[in-house]
């Protein structure tokens, strides 16, 4: 199975216990992945390591590494941050912006402020919800169920652009391409200060924090998280804040937030991330009332999914997707541009 790119944007302290099982009192020893896997439907065994690797399995009430092996009564438990639940998606008529479809697939431009799919605390009002509304038989992923049409997906409040499968067969063919790294996925952004140099890849791993589940963190040296590479460029540079372009060539959870903190220029407004304080500037009060105004217009951190492009799955050619930024963006640019000129 090829899971979706991107975790789900909305992580959550509590875990909600999914699976219990117990071995039986003559249980050979064997690795809990692989007892797992012999046991969980539809889960690779991949899916079973990289769950052990970010704590959601336990034995007897404790984290294990990935070569633990299962003993006899051992209580062996996977939990994740959202409860179980029902798979049936409820349709619901909200409007989507189609920026392009055919018969195989949908290309939608998602605005910010809305969940991708169902999740904890965010049941309705997702894009999946209007997508079973105004599509039919979308196909889902195997192991991604009540998730129909969906091969990746971007965060709450980043806009953007997203591909939705109509078919099994232009799924699989796009799950492949991201899968491979092969799509291209451009965003841009709003950042505090000026990255120096003004061009670079971030080679850094990327997982949940050991602190705070919630959050993705940086591990430069490689010890934690998974391989996520971001390449940026620098668009216009406005002094105190600086527009960015990113190219992602893998996709996790948070992957550009997390990389833009660990290089010290976080996102504007990105609460999670340190973001939505004043972090380059004058200390004058009129500065701060500034940038506490451009806060207030957009209200979120300033990411935007720009471009997208991938081999068409029927055609087998490659086309490519372009969006303009939101008002909320705009807006923001053109104020920090005029006060860069202006004072």
């Amino acid at each position: 199975m090829i899971n979706l790119q991107d975790d789900p944007e909305e992580l959550d302290d509590e875990l909600f216990e999914h699976h219990r099982i117990m071995a039986d009192p003559g249980q050979s020893l064997v690795r809990a992945d692989k007892f797992l896997f012999d046991r969980l439907p539809n889960v690779t065994r991949t899916k079973i390591q990289n769950g052990i690797h970010d704590g959601f399995v336990k034995v007897n009430e404790k984290p294990i590494k990935p070569n633990y092996k299962v003993h006899p009564n051992d209580v062996i438990t996977v939990s994740f941050p959202e409860p179980p639940r029902d798979t049936d998606v409820k349709p619901e008529n909200i409007p989507l912006n189609i920026v392009f479809e055919d018969e195989h697939i949908l290309v939608v431009n998602k605005a910010a402020g809305m969940v991708v799919h169902p999740a904890f605390q965010n049941w309705t009002g997702t894009l999946v919800n209007a997508l079973t509304y105004h599509f039919q038989n979308l196909p889902e992923m195997k192991g991604n169920e009540g998730r129909p049409g969906l091969v990746h997906r971007i965060d709450k409040d980043t806009s953007g652009l997203l591909v939705i499968a109509k078919t099994e067969i232009a799924m699989t063919a796009l799950a492949k391409q991201f899968f491979d790294h092969s799509i291209e996925r451009t965003y841009q952004a709003i950042v505090w200060g000026v990255p120096n140099p003004p061009e670079g890849t971030i080679n850094v791993n990327v997982g949940r924090s050991l602190k705070d589940r919630r959050i993705t963190a940086a591990f430069p040296e490689g010890d934690f998280g998974r391989t996520a590479i971001t390449h940026y460029k620098l668009l216009e540079d406005l002094r105190y804040v600086s527009l960015i372009e990113c190219r992602l060539e893998t996709g996790r959870t948070h992957q550009i937030r997390a990389h833009m903190k660990f290089l010290k220029h976080p996102i504007f407004n990105d609460e999670t991330y340190g973001g939505n304080e004043v972090l380059k500037g004058t200390v004058f009060t009129k500065y701060k009332q500034f940038v506490d105004n451009c806060f207030k217009i957009i209200p979120r951190q300033a990411l935007h999914a720009k471009t997208l492009g991938f081999i068409h799955p029927a055609t087998k050619k490659f086309i490519q997707f372009d969006s303009e930024l939101p008002a909320d963006f705009k807006e923001v640019m053109e104020k920090w541009e005029h006060y860069v000129k202006y004072n």
